[in-house]
């Protein structure tokens, strides 16, 4: 059974809620902390007590996306295992992080931002500090077993990881193209997840 949310909790999320549809329709530099105040129908001493500022707002917003991220180090690398069974799992899960619409309008700020701030955007993701995704954790234990070729593990998890996003995510951020089918995603995490085995994997056998 779920907690329920303190007030002070409750009201933090409202005002992170506000501020990504506030920063989604008008962008960073056009919402102001008193939008975010009305839209989240508190006072704006309320939102400076919880957010100083709105680099604040937005570093918020990208630790939520990193956490929703980090949620696939919840599967964990098993000596033993075969390789293709782990990474099917593994790319199922993230296919449906991308799929799910708060982290797509997440997404879609930090992206925004980004573009038009890019420097504001990396002092943020530096001051969030260096912490490892789950896919190249677990890429890292499979290399430790001998199972994956001597490579870097974060290049690798990014080169597995795009061809998932080129059909799941980046034509849904860019052209507003609908998810995919469950089918659909089928076959793009089956073909993803054999072609990098396919090249990397030190044997696929078991």
């Amino acid at each position: 059974m779920s907690i329920p949310l303190r007030l002070t909790d409750r009201k933090r999320e409202a005002i992170l809620q506000a501020a990504i549809a506030e920063f989604l329709a008008h962008g960073f530099d056009a919402t102001s902390m008193d939008k975010i105040a009305a839209s989240a129908a508190v006072s704006k001493r309320t939102v400076y007590n919880h957010f100083p500022s709105k680099d604040d707002l937005f570093e918020a917003i990208l630790l939520q996306l990193w956490d929703s991220s980090a949620a696939l180090a919840e599967i964990r690398y098993q000596p033993g295992q075969a390789l293709r069974e782990q990474l099917m799992a593994l790319m199922q899960q993230k296919m449906s992080m991308l799929n799910d619409k708060s982290f797509m309008d997440l997404a879609r700020v930090a992206i925004a931002t980004a573009i038009h701030d890019p420097v504001r955007a990396q002092e943020m993701i530096a001051r969030m500090g260096a912490r490892e995704e789950g896919v190249t954790t677990w890429l890292r234990a499979a290399q430790a077993d001998g199972q994956i070729r001597d490579i870097d593990p974060e290049f690798a998890a990014h080169m597995l990881q795009g061809q998932i996003k080129a059909f799941a995510f980046w034509p849904q951020i860019a052209m507003g193209q609908p998810p995919l089918t469950d089918t659909q995603q089928a076959a793009v995490i089956q073909t993803a997840v054999d072609m990098f085995l396919a090249y990397l994997a030190v044997s696929t056998v078991g």
